[in-house]
């Protein structure tokens, strides 16, 4: 397919220019962008395949639907085993998760909704096994004195200084940048975006 096509009635639920770039890989440029209001915090015991699951739903949604309109959603974290690593607080924060992430595999979880016209939210769930080599303690000053990681779930980027860490994936990329494009597209053409 040539170019990216326009969707009249997609709509974006989300302000990440990470997902909004992904989409455009697959053709997709959402009519237009919501940003959702929603209140992120874990419930307890919630593992972290079912928080995405929950704040995908929840942002999707949020988000004021015309008649029509098909919105789209996500949510990605990072876990390691049951413990979800949401964006750092500080750079304390974020040395604290680089650290527990150093020499280790951990589990990228994304949440996918789609809503479509008649209403009814369709969620899928990603999951990518990522493991990171082992970090020096200047390899963790490097990457925190960059900046990267800070607002990021997990306290990294993989499509920035962070994927020279990566010595082992098992799934999506895509997912690990914020957007899984297989589960995207596979809910979008069920229902009903045209993406040849």
């Amino acid at each position: 397919m040539s170019g990216a096509a326009n969707f009249p009635a997609l709509v974006l639920a989300s302000t990440s220019p990470r997902r909004l770039e992904l989409l455009a890989r697959i053709g997709v440029v959402p009519a237009r962008i919501a940003s959702p209001d929603i209140d992120e915090t874990p419930l307890k015991g919630e593992l972290p395949r079912a928080y995405v699951a929950r704040l995908a739903e929840r942002k999707a949604l949020a988000v004021e639907r015309a008649p029509g309109e098909i919105v789209l959603a996500g949510d990605t974290t990072v876990a390691v085993g049951r413990r979800i690593l949401e964006k750092p607080l500080d750079e304390a924060d974020l040395r604290r998760m680089l650290a527990l992430l150093s020499g280790r595999r951990h589990h990228v979880y994304s949440g996918i909704c789609v809503v479509a016209p008649d209403g009814r939210p369709r969620v899928r769930v990603a999951d990518t096994i990522v493991a990171f080599k082992v970090l020096s303690a200047a390899e963790i000053d490097w990457y925190v004195a960059s900046g990267e990681g800070m607002g990021k779930a997990g306290g990294y980027a993989i499509q920035g200084r962070a994927e020279a860490f990566v010595r082992f994936l098992s799934g999506s990329h895509s997912n690990v940048v914020g957007l899984p494009l297989h589960e995207t597209r596979n809910l979008l053409t069920g229902v009903g975006v045209p993406l040849g």
